[in-house]
């Protein structure tokens, strides 16, 4: 007869039982695309979703950023999981419509998430049903350098108008009034999205870069005649320049304003600029009573068509979508929580700025030219801005040249 020790029983009893619980777990597959201190976040947000959720297993599967981008057409087909990563707006739109993101219409019903993510909820929403929740973005905007504007003799604009008023006096004294670097292309096209979103607002530039609406059309060129007013005042080798460089102007005063998204204010400040001199502002109103969007990169996740375990996948979406959630992770990364109900760190102007400029933006939330055209759209179109800017008067040639290539790509 074998004897055991009270002890050794005891803990046998507790292996069995442990292993009995862990047996009993279901298990929700997650395949993402963190970068190590995102991902580091997300993993503490897995923690307190399974210490409230002792019957749920994360299994987080995290891939690169480009590999994830071939993965996920891979995986949604093959073997898809419970949740994926990927992004708002135009981006998600293909998966939709191939019916490989599952509606979760009712994530948001159930949690009140079309309040707390009002902001978002245009981007997330196609065909009046939304297809996965947003958990963070970060704003663009104008960031200025305060000395610039004081050495000028120049006040904050209050509009459009005041803002291409102030070109003239910037240009006075020897100052540009706008700054960027296009020589990777992308910055210009936000410059592009916010004269875009402030002529003709949310609907229309979607439309716009779904394909839509044709580049020669009246209301693309109303877009240019009021970007064509400070062409002449933007920093002249833009073409030849890098974002950084461009940013190094705005530190030196030697330019006074700059479409910018927030990821920048670091570069900024290692430049030497700090709260007191570097401000931001939302971009002035062009057309007069146009409902304000904003431009917001923003992250998402979604359930995958084929998951197998759909109901802790909108269980975890829920939580994910939560006000207190959205908080720990965005605070980890310095980014914007998308839901309003979250709070940002107090002691960062921009963000406490960002953070009320989105949450208040009633007319939409643009992701960025790049990710709401196709590539091949998004490439062509980025080549026009940056010409336009060198070269206004191509612009007739340039619009042609944009036409032709909607009507070859998006057949």
């Amino acid at each position: 007869m074998v004897r055991f020790a009270k002890g050794t029983t005891a803990l046998m009893a507790a292996l069995l039982l442990s292993t009995a619980a862990h047996a009993q777990q279901r298990v929700l597959k997650y395949n993402a695309d963190y970068d190590p201190i995102p991902l580091a976040a997300m993993e503490a947000l897995i923690a307190d979703f399974e210490a409230a959720n002792p019957d749920i297993d994360v299994q987080l599967n995290n891939f690169d950023h480009e590999g994830y981008k071939t993965a996920i057409r891979n995986f949604l087909t093959a073997d898809a999981p419970d949740l994926a990563n990927w992004y708002a707006g135009n981006r998600m739109a293909p998966f939709v419509a191939a019916g490989q993101f599952m509606d979760v219409s009712d994530v948001w019903a159930e949690n009140g998430l079309n309040e707390a993510l009002g902001s978002a909820a245009a981007s997330m929403t196609i065909d009046g049903k939304q297809w996965g929740v947003p958990y963070t973005y970060y704003q663009w905007g104008i960031y200025f350098n305060r000395d610039a504007y004081k050495a000028a003799g120049v006040e904050e604009p209050k509009n459009w108008d005041e803002f291409v008023s102030n070109c003239e006096k910037f240009a006075a004294a020897g100052i540009d009034c706008l700054t960027t670097g296009t020589k990777a292309l992308w910055p210009g096209a936000g410059i592009f999205d916010y004269m875009s979103l402030r002529t003709n607002g949310y609907e229309w530039h979607m439309d716009l870069t779904a394909g839509r609406v044709e580049w020669t059309d009246q209301k693309v060129k109303d877009v240019f005649a009021q970007w064509a007013r400070i062409q002449p005042y933007i920093t002249k080798n833009h073409a030849a320049i890098d974002w950084q460089d461009a940013a190094a102007l705005l530190v030196q005063g030697k330019a006074a304003n700059y479409v910018m998204g927030n990821f920048a204010v670091g570069t900024f400040k290692e430049g030497g600029m700090t709260n007191d001199n570097l401000g931001f502002m939302v971009f002035p109103e062009i057309t007069p009573g146009l409902a304000r969007a904003e431009e917001a990169p923003t992250d998402t996740i979604h359930i995958p068509a084929g998951a197998k375990n759909v109901e802790d996948a909108k269980k975890f979406l829920a939580f994910v979508a939560s006000a207190d959630a959205q908080t720990k992770w965005n605070n980890a990364q310095g980014q914007l929580p998308v839901n309003k109900n979250s709070t940002v760190n107090s002691e960062d102007p921009y963000l406490v700025a960002g953070f009320e400029m989105l949450s208040t933006a009633t007319g939409g939330i643009a992701q960025f030219f790049d990710r709401d055209a196709p590539a091949e759209m998004a490439k062509a179109g980025m080549e026009g801005f940056q010409e336009f800017m060198v070269k206004p008067e191509n612009l007739d040639a340039i619009l042609e040249r944009l036409e032709k290539a909607r009507q070859r790509i998006y057949k």
